[in-house]
């Protein structure tokens, strides 16, 4: 599969090599830093994409491939607890995605959250920047229910807008269902979300959480990536949103999320 042209530039605002450098080593030890907003000019998101971008790099020089990507602060609630009105993105790669049934091992983990979400794969490359809702249906080879483990490298979680964004919208791993389901004909905005933790019912949603529709979320996405000539590639995925608040992870806990039309998901964690 291609991999996501890195070559663009990355604009000189103070800060970003060392932030950058801070996540990586972060992201390696598994051991949290302070807020990286600190280290870069107030609410400059193009600084904190730089910085995300560089570690993208790191990644793929170190052998890692890029599998797709995520939507981030899809929640009305979530947007304005963080002064926002848009989503974010990060990027995916493969070494992130857990088999669903499996247990994970803690050790991969720093402070981990789980949330529910519906998965898409593609099937087409999306570079159009102007790309329509009908073209993004053609594109789409399958949707599934996902469960998405975020994890910050930032400590206890002491983030803003700048924060998250730098460090790769906390992206930790992903847990895809197994069952490929078409998106034609189904009511994403209207599908009910359950997502249990060691059997008990911890958080739920419907689709319309996500910025009103999963697909509006998968839209925005491939015209941002398209626009910043970084396409959604075909056989990518695509995580498009949490349907409800996410849950904190403990170890040797088991999650299961059920969506309606799609089915299941689940993963479980070790003792540590």
């Amino acid at each position: 599969m291609p991999q996501h042209d890195m070559t663009d530039a990355v604009p000189d605002a103070p800060g970003v090599t060392e932030a950058a450098a801070l996540l990586h080593e972060a992201s390696r030890t598994r051991s949290p830093i302070a807020p990286v907003r600190t280290l870069l000019p107030a609410g400059d998101l193009a600084a904190a994409y730089a910085v995300q971008r560089l570690n993208t790099r790191r990644v793929i020089a170190e052998g890692g491939r890029v599998s797709g990507r995520k939507i981030g602060l899809t929640s009305a609630a979530v947007q304005q607890q963080l002064g926002v009105d848009q989503p974010d993105y990060g990027t995916l790669y493969a070494h992130m995605e857990c088999a669903a049934g499996d247990t994970v091992a803690w050790s991969r983990l720093i402070q981990p959250k789980c949330e529910a979400e519906v998965a898409v794969v593609l099937q087409r490359d999306l570079a159009q920047p102007d790309l329509g809702l009908a073209e993004l249906l053609r594109a789409i080879a399958y949707v599934l229910p996902a469960l998405e483990i975020v994890d910050s490298r930032i400590a206890d979680w002491d983030i803003r807008l700048t924060d998250t964004v730098a460090d790769n919208a906390s992206c930790g791993l992903y847990v895809l269902g197994t069952t490929p389901v078409s998106p034609l004909g189904l009511e994403l905005d209207l599908v009910g979300m359950t997502l249990a933790r060691n059997g008990d019912l911890v958080s739920h949603g419907v689709g319309a959480a996500c910025l009103g529709h999963p697909m509006a979320a998968a839209l925005w996405l491939a015209r941002r990536m398209a626009a910043l000539d970084t396409p959604l590639r075909a056989g990518e995925v695509v995580l498009t949103g949490a349907l409800g608040p996410m849950v904190p992870v403990a170890p040797g806990d088991r999650f299961e999320a059920r969506i309606a039309g799609l089915g299941r998901v689940g993963i479980a964690f070790d003792t540590a």
